[in-house]
């Protein structure tokens, strides 16, 4: 039923959100057929700017140069097509036709805007940079280089003495980017050289440079490798090639070799060596961006120099996430999402048809996501996502189309939030005054209290509940909520606004530390103040630790909340040093972090560097800008040592910078990952004392990354049972890569309880977890969710438990004694009041006084589902006590309070007034043992046997009166003869049944046979006494003195002046229905096989009702209504004919002797093999 419940909420929420979705997808698609692209052209040439758009006419185009509408006129003109056309470019300082333009699509839809085309005009300036004379050494390396701004970029070549030289030989290599290498500089490479810079423009010369080689003089002395021209820091757009210089000097010559920083391997397919050393790589893409390494190293040795560089490749903005039209009420809420990825990471703005949507309180910007709240039919409109660069943009639409309705529900009404831990809170309220019956759903929205332009986010469920818990929230903050209806066609208003504030928790993680030695024994540390959203809470104290590397003895120190440093002193020199720090809020103390390295200094009696100051930022989710400064007061130093390494991995090699460097980029480095940087200064004295700084690098939003910012929920959870009051929960890990230690959080909660304080969450960072203090036979649902880093992943899929039963803690309730004869109490109680209990079954134990003084009680068991029970064979006179428990598959409970129950003296027939002890505090206990009845109970019984015996005495008056004139009357003996001859069967109009032949027909008169006791006779069964003793049959398990077949049974149960109907059954016969007696009395069972069901000792049915027995007996013939087939109401014989078919008058009886008339009248029966029981009438005779 759920389920299906849920399909409908989903179809007519379908049918609200996506309504009128053929007009969202027949818009008539105002869509780009041709889209303006870049182009160069050259000053005084036409040029052309196409654009095509579809649309439902009429449609029309409009032109933008940077954002400003362009009028038609002589000199731009607009094409019938929508293209744009320009005759003539111009290119002056005053006026010139470059830069980005825009075409602007319309119809009655609205409006769309193109992507951004780029004219540019070819052109190339001076040269910023040109070759300047240089001399060297025979046998060195010579190197000139120049620059030159160009569009599109020039193509470099070289003239030496006006003559061009080619791009390589064996010792002259010319590079893409301008620089001119000659290796092994021989006297004929002496003269003039120029760079010669071309373009489909212009071509331009620089000025020229003299070469000078000198002979050497000597033998070359030893040298230690030296970079003369390292690599640069670049930035190349996609699909460009890249060059990467490193030229090298020494003796013997050093081989250079290239590597990544991030150890991956570079791309052998489009990377090449060109010259001595020189990397070039052709068509990069983003794969390739990274620190390149180069490594000068002398020949069979480790001495070796290593130069850096950063490669940045400019990627276009790619939208990976589209936002995707919607169909919305009046006064609902619009989302649309929208990702872009690129490098750099492009700007997300939106339009609505095509001018810049204007933000206020209710149309808000998230990120890059647009939510527009309270719609009005002005929001309906086209919009579009713009991702764009400083070279590039990229667009994305979307159209919002609003519903109109006029009956409208209500808002929702009595709006409360109820916090349950530090990330859920309930909110519950009430239905809609008016209309309510309409709501097909709820949309619950909610954001941060605090702050401007907070996102909101919103909830959708169905119309079957007034509750929700949102789960998903931040510790310690506020939080406003409000409530929108839907029906078919429309939106209520937004409900009142309530504001909620979560519980605190314990710091998401600890603050980056930031290590710094100023002599060789102490240790600088210094951290930031935790942002609110990793603080969870107010931080009320910070814990650091440290150690020494090679011992486990860890000194710990409690500091205050508004710390930002400490200095821990009196260190060892030169000793590798483990730093960590924890933090704490009113909950608890965090999870403390990784241990930080550090080596304090040597003790020198030189004077070294000072540490630089450290400062480290996230430039991106791969990315980290490194920015130092040194001391005033430091000594000279050559230059600085910087080193990186992400957490738990190996060190990254060195990287040498210059005394002059003041910043770095380390790039190519994983998202949402820790690292630790380390600078340090370099002079001739030895290193300077070092820094040491951790920095984690965010999360990526773009489509790679995605599925990284959000880990999948734990899986395979399972539950096993513990006891009645605790569970085991086991899960297994998803299947994601991370390095970052993880944690859980598991829910629990009671299945449909709108109750705040049931719901229960727990954490750990193990994968199995002991739920205890729940309630026995109840069940639960458990969820568990993964947190790693500052993301969570979804819930995980729901997993039902019931908690097993625990043993009944408390009694029966309500026990009750009744006395119904005098050998005989019926005992009564319900079920234990505990809330989930199962009971199995009930024990009683019922003892006399004399029996309970020594101990010896007599024990019953009941099924759990019966309340009632016959305690039989009571002595009477005496006084029983009887006490019941409630026991289950677990254990037993406890027992009742002991009911006392006093019997009669030697009564043998039934009393018309039982007598009841119920387990009430009227019964008094005293120290003596013995159970003694109050002065007022005596009174009670006193009054009631004399009522009793007034009563006695007047029926047996009564019955004397009526008994006289019953023994003058002369009996009279009633038989049926069965008929001889053709007619000796029952004829077939005698089939069916006569609806009163099924009761007794008791005769008027009393056969006395030969004055003694009243007799039965019949074919099958010996004389058997008419007189039994009237006991409660309903509940007796037996009846004493039964014959032993079924058929004598049926037979002597009947008296003299009964017609008896018997039938035998067949095999495959359906049975026939319970006859008279039965009906009134109950069912009838042999002593050898048929007892009560569940009535073991004393045959009782384990139910007793006054009522039912009454109304039976009052009305025998509606008790049953079933009959065989062949009594059905098709026979023709009418009822009339069958009445009188039995009808034997007295006189006619006398007639016969009763010898002949017994074996004639034995059986009546039906011969048919397939034809239901056959009747039977058996006659009742007397002599």
């Amino acid at each position: 039923m759920a389920n299906f419940k849920m399909k409908i909420v989903q179809q007519w929420l379908f049918f609200v959100l996506f309504l009128p979705l053929s007009s969202v997808l027949c818009f008539s698609e105002l869509s780009f057929i041709t889209e303006p692209s870049d182009v160069t052209v050259l000053p005084k040439d036409p040029a052309v700017l196409d654009c095509q758009a579809h649309g439902q006419p009429p449609v029309t185009i409009k032109w933008l140069k940077n954002g400003v509408k362009l009028g038609e006129s002589e000199h731009i003109q607009f094409l019938p097509n929508g293209s744009l056309y320009i005759p003539k470019i111009k290119h002056t300082k005053e006026d010139s036709d470059e830069g980005f333009y825009q075409c602007l699509s319309q119809n009655k839809y609205g409006a769309i805007l193109s992507q951004r085309s780029r004219l540019t005009i070819a052109s190339i300036s001076e040269f910023v940079l040109h070759p300047v004379p240089m001399a060297v050494t025979e046998g060195s390396v010579a190197r000139f280089s120049c620059a030159v701004t160009s569009s599109p970029p020039a193509t470099i070549t070289w003239e030496l003495n006006q003559s061009t030289l080619p791009l390589q030989t064996d010792r002259i290599t010319v590079l893409p980017n301008g620089v001119l290498q000659i290796y092994n500089a021989q006297l004929e490479d002496v003269g003039q050289y120029r760079c010669v810079a071309t373009n489909i423009g212009s071509r331009l010369k620089s000025r020229e440079a003299t070469l000078t080689v000198n002979q050497d003089a000597g033998p070359k002395q030893r040298q230690r490798p030296k970079i003369i021209a390292g690599p640069k820091n670049v930035t190349v757009s996609l699909h460009q090639t890249v060059v990467l210089e490193c030229v090298a000097t020494g003796n013997p010559w050093p081989i250079i070799s290239w590597s990544r920083a991030d150890s991956k391997p570079i791309d052998v397919y489009n990377a090449k060596v060109l010259g001595n050393g020189n990397l070039v790589i052709s068509d990069v893409n983003s794969k390739h961006s990274g620190v390149y390494l180069c490594r000068a190293t002398t020949p069979g040795t480790r001495n070796h120099t290593t130069a850096a560089a950063n490669l940045t490749v400019r990627v276009p903005p790619t939208i990976v996430e589209r936002p995707e039209s919607q169909t919305r009420p009046r006064a609902g809420t619009a989302r649309f999402m929208c990702q872009a990825e690129g490098v750099p990471p492009p700007r997300i703005s939106w339009l609505k048809n095509g001018e810049e949507v204007h933000l206020n309180g209710r149309i808000k910007m998230y990120n890059s996501k647009l939510v527009i709240t309270q719609i009005i039919p002005e929001d309906d409109a086209i919009y579009q996502c713009l991702a764009e660069s400083e070279q590039d943009s990229v667009l994305s639409l979307a159209r919002l189309i609003v519903v109109m309705s006029e009956d409208r529900p209500s808002a929702p009404r009595n709006i409360h939030a109820e916090t349950i831990s530090s990330s859920a809170i309930l909110l519950a309220w009430e239905r809609p005054l008016y209309n309510a019956d309409k709501v097909i759903a709820y949309s619950i929205h909610y954001m941060k209290a605090e702050g401007l332009n907070n996102e909101e986010y919103q909830v959708v469920i169905g119309n079957d509940t007034t509750s929700y818990i949102i789960d998903d929230l931040e510790p310690a903050r506020n939080y406003s909520f409000y409530i929108v209806a839907y029906m078919p066609m429309g939106a209520s208003r937004m409900s009142d606004q309530v504001s909620q504030h979560t519980l605190e928790d314990v710091p998401l993680r600890t603050p980056e530390l930031s290590l710094t030695s100023h002599s060789s024994t102490d240790i600088q540390v210094s951290w930031q103040p935790l942002p609110a959203k990793l603080s969870r809470g107010r931080v009320s104290a910070y814990r650091l630790s440290y150690r020494i590397a090679a011992d486990n003895t860890v000194t710990s120190v409690e500091l205050l909340q508004n710390s930002t440093d400490y200095l821990l002193e009196g260190l060892q020199p030169d000793t590798i040093y483990l730093l960590r720090m924890a933090a704490a809020t009113r909950v608890g103390w965090c999870e403390p972090s990784a241990w930080t390295s550090h080596r304090t200094p040597k003790t020198s009696s030189s004077k070294v560097p000072s540490a630089p100051a450290l400062q480290l930022e996230p430039l991106n989710c791969t990315s980290i800008v490194a920015r130092w400064q040194s001391s005033a007061d430091s000594v000279a130093f050559q230059g600085y040592r910087l080193c990186y390494h992400e957490e738990g991995q190996p060190e990254q090699p060195n990287i040498q910078l210059q005394a002059q460097t003041y910043t770095y980029t380390i790039s190519g480095l994983d998202p949402r990952r820790k690292y630790h940087v380390k600078i340090l200064a370099v002079s001739k004295v030895g290193d300077g004392y070092q820094t040491d700084q951790t920095v984690s690098t965010p999360g990526c939003l773009s489509a790679r990354d995605q599925l990284a910012a959000t880990p999948p929920p734990p899986d395979q959870v399972t539950v096993l049972a513990s006891n009645s009051y605790a569970v085991s929960l086991r899960w297994s890990h998803p299947s994601f890569p991370s390095g970052e230690a993880v944690s859980y959080t598991v829910r629990c909660t009671p299945v449909g309880t709108h109750n705040v304080s049931a719901i229960r969450y727990i954490q750990t960072t193990k994968q199995s977890v002991m739920v205890q203090k729940l309630d026995p036979n109840t069940r639960y649902e458990f969820v568990v969710r993964l947190h790693v880093d500052q993301m969570s992943s979804p819930w995980s899929s729901v997993v039902y438990h019931q908690t097993v039963p625990a043993a009944p803690s408390q009694p029966p309730a309500g026990v009750r004694v009744t006395l119904i004869e005098d050998d005989t109490a019926l005992v009564s109680w319900r079920e234990p009041t505990e809330p989930n209990v199962v009971v199995t079954y009930y024990t009683i134990l019922y003892a006399s006084q004399e029996a309970w003084m020594t101990g010896q009680w007599q024990k019953m068991q009941r099924e759990g589902s019966h309340t009632v029970a016959l305690l039989e064979k009571l002595e009477p006179g005496n006084v029983y006590l009887v006490k019941i428990s409630a026991s289950n598959g677990v254990g037993d409970g406890p027992f009742s309070h002991t009911v006392e129950l006093p019997t009669r003296h030697g009564n043998t027939h039934r009393s018309k007034n039982p007598r009841h002890s119920d387990n009430f505090p009227d019964t008094a206990v005293f120290p003596d043992g013995l159970y003694h009845i109050d002065q007022r109970s005596m009174t009670g019984i006193i009054v009631g046997v004399s009522i009793a015996l007034a009563c006695i005495v007047m029926c047996a008056l009564i019955l004397i009166s009526k008994g006289k004139p019953r023994k003058s009357c002369r009996p009279k003996v009633i038989a049926v003869e069965a008929p001889e001859g053709p007619d000796a069967g029952l004829s077939s109009e005698h089939h069916t049944e006569n609806v009163e032949a099924l009761i007794p027909m008791i005769s008027h008169h009393f056969v006395n046979a030969k004055g003694g006791s009243n007799i039965v006779i019949n074919s099958v069964s010996p004389v058997s006494s008419k007189i039994q003793s009237r006991k409660w049959l309903l509940f007796k398990k037996d009846i004493r003195n039964l014959p032993e077949s079924d058929a004598e049974t049926r037979a002597s149960l009947y008296e003299a002046g009964k017609t008896v109907l018997r039938y035998e059954e067949r095999p495959g016969s359906a049975p026939l229905p319970p006859s008279s007696r039965e009906i009134i009395y109950g069912p009838l069972h042999s002593e050898s096989s048929h007892t009560s069901e569940g009535s073991q000792e004393t045959g009782d049915s384990g139910h007793y009702s006054n009522e039912e027995s009454n109304e039976e007996m009052s009305n025998p013939l509606t008790s049953q209504s079933s009959r065989p087939e062949s009594f059905g109401p098709d026979n023709d014989t009418p009822v009339a004919e069958l009445k009188q078919s039995f009808k034997v008058e007295n006189e006619e009886i006398l007639s016969h002797p009763f010898h002949q008339s017994a074996p004639n009248a034995s059986w009546l029966c039906s011969t048919s093999e397939d034809s239901p029981p056959t009747l039977h009438t058996s006659l009742a005779a007397s002599s």
